[in-house]
Parts: C-alpha cells; sequence; structure tokens
C-alpha cells in the first residue's frame, strides 16, 4: 500500500462515521466531548495526494490544534507502529535547560480575559477572529498585546509584548533567562504536531496569526534575525518549511540563510516585486480580504525546494554571456589596454598576480590598467597599502594629461598645457564614478565583499575589477602568521572571483636569490612567502626591468620585459617589452 492509500486508510479506520468529500475526509470531532465542548464541530483532514498538507486534520470548532497522523495518534493513544510516518529511530529534540518551577501560566489566561471589543476589531482587520486568538493564548494587558512563548514542556516562562499601533515598541515579560534568542519561537509546540508533515514559519506573531486563521500550521519568530538562533535539529521531524518572510532584503538574506542550514526541505515565500519594502502577510491579508485565501494559496504553490545551486536557466545565460564577454574584448570593458597582454591573459579575468623587483613599476602597471578600465566604465576598487590616494590621483592625472607632476602644479601652464590638463581633469571627473580608492588597513574579507556588491549595485554592473597593492600588505591578525595569512586571503579571492564576478589584480613581491639578486629568469619559485599562488592565480606575471630601477637616472631608455609564468588557460612565455615613460607614470607597449 502506497503513502497516500495508508493515511487514507489510517483516519478512515479510527474516525467512526468518517465521509470521503473530493478530497477531503469529514466526520463529528472525536475529541470535541473530551474538552467539554458544547457543540461538536466537523474534523476535516486533508487527503489531497498533491498537496504538501496531506494527511493534516482539523477541528471546525477548534477544540484543540491541528496536527498531522502522528499527532493524531497520540491524542487517541494508538500503537506508534500503526501510524504512518513513524520512525523508530528518529531522536527526539529537547531543549538543554532546566526549567524554573514558577511560569507565566495563570498570567497568560488573566491577560487573555483582558482582551476587549476594540482589540478583537482591531485583529479583526486582519482576518484573525477570535477563536484564533483564544487557540493560540493570545491576550491583552491593557495597553500592550501579549503574545506567550510556551515551550515544548507546555508551559510559558516569557511574553513578548507588542504596542498594536507601533510594532517596534515592545518589551519583554517573565523569566529573564527565556528571552533569548533560543527561546523566541512563537507555538513551537506546533512543531511536535507537525512531525512528518508542513510547517510555516512566520516572521512576526502577527502573521503567523494570519495563517493559522486560514488554517495552516506555523510557528513564528519576532523577527526575520532571531531565525538564527533556529537549529536545525529542533525542526529535524518536519518534512516540508515554508519560511514566510516580510518583504526586505535583510528579511530576504535571512531566509536564504536559513534555509542553506535546513536545506531541502526549506521553501521560500516570494513576494510580488512590485510591493512595497516591509510588506508582510498582515498588511496582504488586510489589503485582500476574502482574497487573501487564493493569493496565499497561489505564493505557496510557486514556492520553489531551496537549492544550493543555481538555477539550469541562470548558468545557461552566465555561461553564453561570459562566451560573450571573451568575444567582445575591448567591446566588454574588459581590456587592460594593452593588445599583447590581453591575448597572452585573455583579457583581465580571474586572479592576476604579478610580482618584480622594488621600483619596477608593479604599482604604476595595475594603475595604468585599472584606470583604463574604469574610463571604459568598469568599477574598480583599488586596494592601496603603498602609495596613498593623494600620490594614485597625481599619476594618473599625469598620464592623461601627458604632463609631469611639477608641471600640473605650476600656477601657470601655456594655452596648449592648459587645454590638456583641463581636459584630462574632465575625463579624470568621470572616471572617478567607477574608480573607488580604499586604504583602510584593517581590511577584512566581509567588508571587501560589501565594498564590492555596493559598487557594482552603483554603477549597475555585473563585472568588477579589484587591485590589491600588495599581497604582502594586507593586514594579518599576527605579523608571525603572514605566510598563512596570505595563503588565507588568496582562498577568500577565490570565493569573491566566482561568487561576485570580480577580477583580480594584484601586486607581489619576489624573493631574493642566494646571491641577494633577483634573478634574470623568472620563475614561479620567485615569487614570495606565498606557495598558493601556484593554486590561486588564474595567471602568474613578472615584471622584469632591462634597467636598474635603483640608478633610473643614468639611463634614458626604460625598458621592462612582462613575463607569464603561469597560467590556468594560457602558454607561459614572455607578453610583450614595454617603455616606462616617464614622468607621466606610463607604460607603452612596445
Amino acid at each position: 500500500m502506497d503513502s497516500d492509500s495508508r493515511i487514507k486508510e489510517f483516519y478512515i479506520k479510527h474516525i467512526p462515521g468518517a465521509k470521503m468529500e473530493g478530497n477531503i475526509l469529514k466526520a463529528p470531532c472525536p475529541f470535541c466531548s473530551h474538552h467539554g465542548m458544547e457543540r461538536i464541530g466537523i474534523i476535516a483532514v486533508h487527503l489531497n495526494p498533491e498537496s504538501f498538507f496531506k494527511g493534516y486534520f482539523q477541528c471546525s470548532g477548534r477544540c484543540i490544534p491541528g496536527g498531522f497522523p502522528l499527532y493524531f495518534g497520540r491524542l487517541m493513544g494508538l500503537d506508534p507502529w500503526d501510524v504512518p510516518g513513524y520512525d523508530p529511530d528518529r531522536e527526539p529534540y529537547a531543549l538543554d535547560i532546566a526549567y524554573p518551577p514558577r511560569n507565566l501560566n495563570t498570567e497568560i489566561k488573566r491577560y487573555m480575559s483582558m482582551m476587549d471589543k476594540e482589540t478583537f476589531e482591531y485583529f479583526r482587520k486582519f482576518g484573525i477572529s477570535e477563536p484564533v486568538l483564544k487557540e493560540m493564548k493570545t491576550g491583552y494587558n491593557g495597553r500592550y498585546i501579549v503574545y506567550p512563548y510556551f515551550l515544548e514542556d507546555g508551559n510559558c516562562y516569557a511574553a513578548r509584548c507588542v504596542l498594536p499601533s507601533r510594532e517596534e515598541d515592545f518589551f519583554w515579560h517573565g523569566e529573564e533567562a527565556f528571552f533569548a534568542e533560543e527561546y523566541r519561537l512563537f507555538n513551537a509546540q506546533e512543531i511536535e504536531r507537525c512531525e512528518d508533515g508542513a510547517l510555516f514559519i512566520a516572521e512576526g506573531e502577527k502573521n503567523l496569526l494570519t495563517i493559522k486563521a486560514l488554517g495552516y500550521p506555523g510557528a513564528a519568530v519576532p523577527s526575520a534575525a532571531d531565525l538564527e538562533a533556529l537549529n536545525p535539529e529542533r525542526i529535524a521531524g518536519i518534512r516540508h518549511v515554508f519560511l514566510v518572510l516580510n518583504n526586505s532584503p535583510e528579511s530576504e538574506i535571512s531566509a536564504r540563510s536559513t534555509a542553506t542550514r535546513l536545506g531541502y526541505k526549506a521553501r521560500i515565500i516570494k513576494w510580488p516585486a512590485h510591493l512595497s519594502r516591509g510588506y508582510s502577510l498582515s498588511h496582504l491579508a488586510a489589503d485582500k480580504g476574502e482574497g487573501f485565501r487564493p493569493a496565499f494559496s497561489l505564493m505557496i504553490k510557486s514556492s520553489k525546494a531551496f537549492s544550493p545551486f543555481s538555477a539550469p536557466e541562470k548558468e545557461h545565460r552566465r555561461f553564453f554571456e561570459s562566451l560573450g564577454s571573451e568575444k567582445a574584448g575591448k567591446a566588454s570593458g574588459l581590456s587592460s589596454g594593452f593588445e599583447k597582454l590581453d591575448n597572452a591573459i585573455t583579457s583581465v579575468s580571474g586572479i592576476n598576480i604579478m610580482g618584480g623587483p622594488p621600483k619596477a613599476g608593479k604599482s604604476c602597471f595595475f594603475l595604468q590598467v585599472s584606470s583604463e578600465m574604469a574610463m571604459g566604465r568598469t568599477p574598480v576598487v583599488y586596494y592601496d597599502f603603498e602609495n596613498g590616494r593623494q600620490r594614485l590621483y597625481m599619476r594618473i592625472l599625469s598620464r592623461l594629461s601627458r604632463m609631469s607632476e611639477q608641471d600640473i602644479l605650476m600656477r601657470e601652464q601655456g594655452k596648449e598645457e592648459s587645454e590638456r590638463l583641463e581636459k584630462a581633469r574632465s575625463d579624470f571627473r568621470e572616471m572617478l564614478y567607477y574608480f573607488r580608492v580604499v586604504t583602510d588597513r584593517k581590511l577584512e574579507p566581509d567588508i571587501m565583499r560589501r565594498q564590492i556588491d555596493f559598487l557594482q549595485r552603483e554603477t549597475r554592473r555585473d563585472h568588477a575589477v579589484v587591485v590589491i597593492d600588495s599581497l604582502h600588505k594586507l593586514p594579518f591578525k599576527k605579523l608571525s602568521e603572514r605566510r598563512t595569512g596570505i595563503d588565507a586571503w588568496l582562498r577568500q579571492m577565490e570565493a569573491i572571483r566566482d561568487e561576485q564576478n570580480v577580477s583580480f589584480l594584484v601586486v607581489s613581491e619576489l624573493s631574493r636569490g642566494e646571491d641577494g639578486h633577483y634573478g634574470e629568469r623568472p620563475d614561479l619559485a620567485s615569487f614570495k612567502e606565498s606557495g598558493d599562488i601556484e593554486y590561486s592565480a588564474d595567471n602568474a606575471m613578472i615584471l622584469l626591468p632591462d634597467w636598474d630601477p635603483m640608478d633610473p637616472i643614468s639611463i634614458s631608455e626604460r625598458k621592462t620585459t612582462l613575463w607569464l609564468v603561469a597560467s590556468r588557460e594560457n602558454s607561459p612565455g614572455r607578453i610583450a617589452d614595454y617603455m616606462l615613460e616617464y614622468p607621466f607614470w606610463c607604460f607603452r607597449e612596445m
């Protein structure tokens, strides 16, 4: 017998007088008389095989909360082996705490009795009836709505008191130890009732009440941030978990984070794009009225099981967009500005690390490449730990104007120089929208991620370039951990490259040879204090000057050779020779 048939036969066998009406089994409720109900309600069991709530039962008189077969079996005192979904190996979850002897149970009953006509009318605007409020033991203290947080042991030790007219005004009442985040689950007892079934987890108690008013099972957290404290083991016995959070970026992030921890069982309820920030289920219930049920049902049906993988359609689009960018070359905005360099490394992509002796022009080279890319409207974040913002800007202006720093600082220039400088200033101003310099020596990977994300959103570009000058001056917790710190940063760069579509230009140092020189033959072993460059870099390059950087005055021509020493996709070898055009801080590809 399949699962659907077994659930149907189970209820027919144990509910006297049960009859099918479509996909719903109905009968006089067998529990009403045991709970002192004046009128016997109708128990309805949902048996639609296509529904997530197959096997969920509820009484029209709300004599007891609804639940799934395992909960029904416990209420009826049945042998668990006879109940569909029973797993003898499933371990029950228990909070690791000693429950205090005192609780708020009596106080909660008093607050429930204080619910007046005006308060019931307030909830009625959201489709929440008096029986629902009674079932959820919602109370009122004369000013604040009191939401009791009953725990699995059946007692309430803490309650959240919320001002109806301003829900951000609230306080906790009861035993202070139970104000902690791990206990902030409203209607926590629903978890046991929904074992082997489905459960909604909403943001905010009032939003949960709208779900309960529709007859669905659920629990709630006070805010989206409280989801972080939800232990997945606590809801390990639930088959499907629907996350219904408010319409905000913060709530969406919390939902995705929670879904990642819960895995395949999680389904995030999505909001239509046109709705305003902060829109919630209670807003939808008030706006839709009788149309709330079909609107919410549609949201449930359109929800999808959370997946850690990108949708196939998204992967298809991303792949062919990437191919288009590679084909477009310069048109894509990913050109370095040097034709031979673009050919050697297939444009600027991935993690590109360049080493060289001191004063070889490494910073100058990547400054020219990145500022040219910013001129082409590619967002660039330049992390500088070497020169300072003012010096970088001056060198860019010098290159754009073809004027020395000394000439730029002169009070008067000739007509031609003045026009050239004015054009350079205009170009520089436009470039700064895409080119941001960061000199914070307390940089962390999460800060880097946020800064990249901000610039991508501000410039409306999916790609970004990050320059790090230099790898060996990135912040480390301890100087003694420099080697492991560098390797850890490289791991972070790999993740950022893949997750945020970022290309890196990284300046590195070289190790001296035994004779104290840097050697004439470039190879991967020349890089200083970083064995992981071999594994992390998409392209590893070395810039070697043919002149003595320590004695520049005696040399008229300053030719430098760029070598590709390692690459994932391209053949190593000599890339090109470059002439340093001093004092304009500019390289020319020869």
